[in-house]
């Protein structure tokens, strides 16, 4: 009997010291890291990014874009995605450099025209402002 209740106790205190409840998607990524060339790592990074920016979570697609760009710094579609995610959260002056990073990578890419289109109207609102 006294070893049942001995397994039970080992049982219970096995349970308490569980994993605590994983953090917000964002706050995640606020942990200092070092970086190297890593274009799967960067690829991995972009695709969750999309994800959030399809969801809504602006915040989040824009943290992981940024993650992209910091593993693969030549990866131009990480740029045009983080441009897009930043001005959707009026965030204007960081959106006009991730589209001039874009162009800088990819001056004949896939995105080029609606990136100078996007710069150029970005560059109109901040005159305004």
């Amino acid at each position: 009997m006294s070893r049942w209740c001995a397994a039970l106790a080992l049982a219970a205190l096995a349970a308490a010291q569980q994993e605590p409840v994983p953090r917000e998607e964002d706050e995640s990524l606020t942990e200092a890291k070092r970086y190297s060339f890593n274009p799967l790592q960067a690829q991995k990074e972009l695709q969750i990014g999309n994800f959030y920016f399809k969801k809504g979570s602006y915040r989040a697609a824009a943290q992981r874009f940024l993650e992209a760009t910091k593993w693969d710094a030549s990866l131009a579609e990480a740029w045009g995605r983080l441009g897009e995610t930043e001005e959707k959260q009026r965030n204007l002056k960081s959106a006009r450099a991730a589209y001039a990073k874009y162009l800088e990578l990819a001056p004949e890419g896939k995105y080029a025209a609606q990136a100078r289109k996007r710069m150029a109207s970005l560059e109109k609102a901040t005159k305004t402002l």
